[in-house]
């Protein structure tokens, strides 16, 4: 093995040998597991909660094809609708063309063509992650057999009733043309006005204070254009007498009346609520309940439409908006103006301010399909983990709306609809197929419909139509019903939800058993990571590496906000001033799982994942170790009779419990908790003491070959069962390792993956070889601390005195003298009888037993007195100082309370030390 862990150079290579060979593919005859990837964007890239969840569904395929099952992790990307039309239709105005001159069919050419080109990044991604998804089955959300499954559920859900056309409140972005789902808008809160208008009362009505008008308050002033009533609250005395009257609309001429809904606060603002169905959809339900008439004042450009007074035609709604505004003081009805902070919608994709936009389009009258999905969760046919999310599940399912699933595009599934002149409506897989089904002479003009399905509606299907619905092949009977769905919580109602209920409708199976919620990974103060606060972290960047030019060039490039991009730059120079060195995929990988604690989210250090670099040094060390003992020796790997020493016997011990636990964990989906296990288990047993222990055998020549061959044995199985055990969260450098190894254990096979995945034999556990190794673990740490805290050189041989013992403490000495004087450095040990005094000594206790360092002579008691006084005064100088400060009431007051608790704590510590410094100082002085 090479002298250095450089995981750069040995990850891609056995990834290479992976895959070619297709270990990846399911085999066997075990018992069917599988898990879909979520399958992310063609058009981006992996983003940390992608390295994230693809480790924790690597760990949990790798360890089942390690237990035998037959697995199978379906990848494959989604086609991105939006996203992947705006890429294509930037490069085509950089030519200076558009896609409408294009043509649609020239046009998906160029989104097909940019796919083959550049659609494979994050596939090259993943290879880089370690992912063993099965490569020979990658789906795309476009390709033939995903487009007939999503044709064959629209045709049988509208001849069952349950796609319908109509017109309903959607999502509008203005730039784009289209419709879109809640999860592509975000809302921020940003600063803005409130604008607070008089409406007039008609027909001579006054208020109950006298007014002859009354006050409403908007953000969004173009839309009382498209007014159609103001509504109070049903028990607002205020107002109880003009609840029927009528307001005069200003600009407009337009009566409309007074109406009481329960929707009003009375207590918020006037009480008085302007009602708008066809721009608001608190309002448009309001609306829906009165039978009020829907005004839509705008084109699909946000312009105001001819249905608005002339003077206002063709404005856009922003220009509007000043009109109006200066329109109402002319008039004397401008009440006020305040600044207001709001949540303003906008579109993800191009930051354009969303409208709630009146349009027929395809939905999805989802009652049906929700009351099985919504069983299915509650009879535990699914199961979130942790389960608190089932709650948020119930809420959204239990008030559902009808789901918008087309949008105005042209690179998508486009709607298998046509019309006739008249605007009936066909819906079948072709035309000739409509023609045949509704019987429509060949003379009959039909135009199929332009709009294309949203996004989610292909992705709804992805379990079972990745697995060849609607044919019922044998991977559809294996697969389709998968194991454990790993996802985030946002997505449970967009994605989780729709697939439940697409699922139990086509096939009568539910999608996956477990829905595993991670939560989100933040930056290491706790942000959510994005690209305006630039602190996006590019997984890639950890695994490879990253000087400081090129990451704030990456972070800065392309800012939807350029002015903020001096504000980044700062904070990257700051918090990665020499950028960020390599650290491997395993480091990442492992931190990545040792922080899946159960949904909660995640504050990413880069000082965790440097331990886990760390952790990766500390395994290759032991292997190099173990083979420079082993290699080319006898490890009785061909039945040579062995001897096992105490260290044998226990180590062999820890290792049964250190896989118990790994399983329980992995069982109960706490990869953070399996980690630990692994990582105690390597780094505090098998490296800080059993290779310590080791070494009396190893390097004693009066031990017997059954001896050594014992220890060996030991040293190479125990080491070949851990890296089967590490596997699936650290694959490379298990594999590596394991490579050499394997032979040494007596393990056949070609790759560690394919091996047995360890479970603990009860009959290796033995209680007694663990507790007197946690005896001689006792004495050996309680003579290192004295040598410590007297400042004794680590190569000085003590004498040690054992008093109180019992016949058992006495049995270990006598048994483990060899292990004592090798790694206490003891030149001799005597037993003291009941009674019989010591010379002054340091004393470390070991239950009731207390070991004995005689300090005379051992050091030179000036000098140490001089070196503790001089420790003292320093200590003494630092608790003064911190004390002067909390005693400083300005400052007590001023500093920030997180400060103000660190300075306490600093001064508690200070204070120890110098109790401690001090009673050393009097045990010396005693000498």
């Amino acid at each position: 093995m090479e002298k250095t862990y450089q995981p750069q150079s040995i990850e891609q290579p056995i990834y290479a040998r992976w895959e070619e060979n297709n270990y990846f593919a399911p085999s066997g005859d075990g018992s069917p597991f599988s898990i879909m990837i979520p399958p992310p964007n063609v058009t981006g890239s992996l983003h940390m909660g992608h390295a994230f969840q693809h480790s924790l569904m690597d760990a949990m395929i790798r360890r089942a094809r390690m237990q035998g099952q037959r697995t199978l992790w379906q990848p494959g990307s989604d086609h991105a609708g939006i996203a992947t039309q705006m890429v294509v239709e930037r490069q085509l105005a950089a030519q200076n063309q558009t896609r409408t001159e294009l043509g649609r069919e020239k046009f998906l050419e160029k989104v097909w063509e940019w796919k083959s080109q550049s659609g494979g990044t994050i596939s090259d991604q993943m290879r880089v992650l370690g992912d063993s998804v099965d490569w020979s089955r990658e789906r795309f959300t476009m390709d033939p057999g995903m487009s007939a499954a999503v044709q064959e559920v629209f045709v049988r859900l509208f001849d069952e009733g349950i796609i319908y056309r109509g017109q309903r409140l959607v999502n509008w972005d203005p730039k784009l043309h289209t419709a879109i789902s809640d999860l592509e808008v975000l809302s921020e809160e940003e600063n803005g006005f409130m604008w607070h208008f008089r409406y007039p009362l008609a027909d001579g009505a006054t208020t109950a204070e006298g007014n002859n008008y009354i006050v409403i308050a908007t953000t969004r002033p173009e839309t009382m254009l498209g007014d159609s009533a103001v509504a109070v609250a049903p028990d607002d005395e205020r107002y109880a007498d003009l609840v029927g009257k009528e307001i005069e609309l200003p600009l407009v001429g337009r009566r409309i009346p007074i109406i009481a809904d329960e929707y009003v606060d009375k207590e918020f603002g006037t009480g008085c609520v302007k009602i708008t169905p066809a721009h608001d959809f608190n309002d448009y339900e309001v609306g829906k309940r009165h039978d009020l008439p829907m005004i839509n004042i705008f084109t699909d450009d946000a312009a105001i439409n001819d249905v608005a007074p002339e003077k206002y035609q063709g404005m856009d709604r922003f220009d509007a908006r000043k009109a109006i505004v200066a329109d109402f003081e002319e008039l004397g009805l401008l009440e006020k103006i305040a600044d207001h902070k709001l949540k303003v919608p906008r579109s993800e994709r191009g930051n354009t301010v969303v409208e709630p936009y009146l349009t027929k389009q395809w939905y999805v009258a989802v009652e049906t399909l929700a009351k099985p999905a919504i069983e299915a969760v509650e009879n535990g046919s699914i199961e979130f983990v942790p389960k608190q999310w089932e709650n948020t599940y119930f809420a959204w399912m239990r008030d559902l709306q009808d789901w918008c699933i087309s949008r105005q595009l042209w690179w998508g599934h486009q709607i298998p609809a046509w019309y006739d002149a008249e605007g009936n409506v066909y819906v079948g897989n072709d035309e000739a197929s409509v023609r045949e089904k509704y019987s429509l002479a060949g003379d009959v003009e039909l135009t199929r419909d332009e709009d294309v399905l949203d996004t989610w509606f292909s992705s709804a299907l992805w379990t079972f139509a990745t697995q060849g619905w609607p044919e019922e092949t044998e991977d559809f009977e294996l697969f389709a019903e998968s194991d454990v769905l790993v996802t985030g919580f946002d997505i449970i109602f967009f994605w989780v939800a729709r697939m439940i209920m697409m699922t139990l409708k086509f096939t009568n199976k539910v999608p996956f058993k477990k829905v595993y919620i991670t939560g989100l990974i933040r930056d290491e103060r706790g942000d959510k990571m994005s690209k305006s606060k630039g602190n996006v972290i590019d997984p890639l960047d950890l695994i490879n590496g990253i000087d400081i030019e090129s990451l704030v060039a990456k972070r800065t490039y392309g800012m939807m906000q350029p002015h903020l991009a001096q504000k980044v730059e700062k904070n990257t120079r700051e918090t990665y001033p020499e950028g960020m060195p390599a650290y491997g995929t395993d480091a990442l990988r492992f931190t990545l799982c040792s922080l899946a604690s159960g949904g909660r989210d995640i504050k990413f250090d880069l000082n965790r994942l440097e331990g886990y670099r760390n952790f990766c040094n500390k395994i290759w060390n032991a292997a190099r170790y173990v083979l420079m003992n082993t290699e080319g020796q006898d490890c009785a790997q061909n039945g040579t009779e062995v001897e096992l020493s105490l260290a044998d016997k226990w180590i062999i011990s820890r290792l049964q419990h250190t896989e118990d636990a790994v399983n329980k964990a992995y069982d109960t989906h706490r990869f953070d908790l399996a980690a630990q296990a692994i990582y105690e288990f390597m780094w505090h047993e098998y490296c800080d003491w059993y290779l310590e222990l080791s070494k009396p055998v190893l390097w004693d020549e009066n031990s017997t070959p059954a001896q050594l061959a014992g220890t060996r044995r030991t040293l190479v199985r125990v080491l070949e069962a851990f890296l089967r055990l590490a596997h699936p969260m650290m694959p490379f450098i298990t594999e590596e390792i394991w490579q050499r190894v394997a032979p040494l254990a007596g393990q056949a096979g070609d790759t560690v993956m394919m091996q047995a995945y360890p479970a603990a034999e009860e009959t290796k556990k033995n209680a007694e070889a663990e507790a007197d190794v946690e005896w001689l673990k006792g004495v050996i740490e309680g003579v290192r601390n004295i040598r410590g805290e007297m400042n004794i050189a680590p190569s000085k041989p003590l004498e040690v005195f054992f008093r109180s013992g019992s016949a058992q403490d006495q049995a270990r000495m006598e048994a483990n003298l060899t292990f004592l004087q090798k790694l206490a450095k003891i030149e001799s040990i005597t037993w003291l009888a009941s009674g019989e005094e010591a010379p002054m000594s340091a004393t470390a206790l070991v239950g009731e037993m207390e070991v004995l360092v005689p300090m005379a002579g051992l050091i030179d008691k000036e000098a140490e007195l001089a070196r503790l006084q001089k420790e003292i005064d320093k200590a003494s100088k630092d608790l003064q100082r911190i004390e002067g400060k909390l005693g400083n009431e300005s400052f007590v007051a001023k500093a920030p309370a997180a400060v103000v608790e660190k300075e306490k704590a600093k001064c508690e510590d200070l204070r120890s030390v110098v109790a401690r410094l001090e009673e050393q100082k009097a045990s010396i002085a005693s000498l």
